[in-house]
C-alpha cells in the first residue's frame, strides 16, 4: 500500500514537471523542470527495485547531461521564447487529436488489463553493478562509443551555431 502511494506521488511530480517543462517560456526554467522529472523517475526506479538504474538516472542524466544542456543553452544565449497570440496551427491540428488518441488508448489498456498486482520486471538482465558494467563495456562497447561520439558532435554543433552570430 505504501509503495502505491509513493508511486502515485512521484508519478504526479513527474507529470507536473513534464507539463511545467513544456509550459515554461525560458529555456533554463525548462531545463530545471527536466531535472525534476528525472529525479522523480529515479525515485520510481527505486520503488521498482532497480537501484542501479536509479543511481545512473541521477548521476548521468540529472547530473552530467543536464549540465551539458544548461551549458549549451547559455552558450547559445537563448532568451525568453516569443509566443504568438493565436498559437500554433500544427499543434492544434496534430496535437489535440494525438492527445485524445493517447488518452483513449491508455484508458482502453487500463480497463482491459487492469493495474497489475504482480511485480513488474523491467528488462531481462538482473545482476550487480559489476556485471552490468562488464556487459556495457564488453558486449555493448560499440553502441556506447557511438553514443559518446554523437554527444561530442552535438556539442561541436552548438559551438558552431553560437559562433556564427559573432
Amino acid at each position: 500500500m505504501l509503495e502505491t502511494v509513493l508511486f502515485l506521488i512521484f508519478a504526479a511530480i513527474c507529470v507536473g514537471g513534464a507539463i511545467n517543462l513544456v509550459a515554461q517560456r525560458h529555456p533554463i526554467s525548462s531545463a530545471l523542470s527536466l531535472i525534476v522529472v528525472m529525479g522523480s523517475l529515479a525515485m520510481v526506479y527505486l520503488l521498482l527495485g532497480a537501484e542501479f538504474v536509479a543511481a545512473v538516472q541521477i548521476i548521468i542524466y540529472a547530473g552530467a547531461i543536464m549540465v551539458l544542456f544548461v551549458f549549451v543553452i547559455m552558450l547559445l544565449n537563448a532568451g525568453e521564447e516569443e509566443r504568438s497570440a493565436t498559437g500554433s496551427r500544427v499543434a492544434m491540428v496534430l496535437g489535440v487529436p494525438g492527445l485524445l488518441a493517447a488518452a483513449v488508448t491508455t484508458g482502453w489498456v487500463l480497463t482491459r488489463h487492469g493495474i497489475a498486482s504482480t511485480p513488474v520486471v523491467i528488462g531481462e538482465f538482473h545482476g550487480t553493478a559489476h556485471a552490468i558494467g562488464r556487459l556495457l563495456f564488453h558486449e555493448f562497447l560499440l553502441p556506447f562509443e557511438v553514443t559518446s561520439v554523437l554527444i561530442l558532435i552535438a556539442i561541436m554543433g552548438a559551438v558552431v551555431l553560437a559562433r556564427r552570430g559573432e
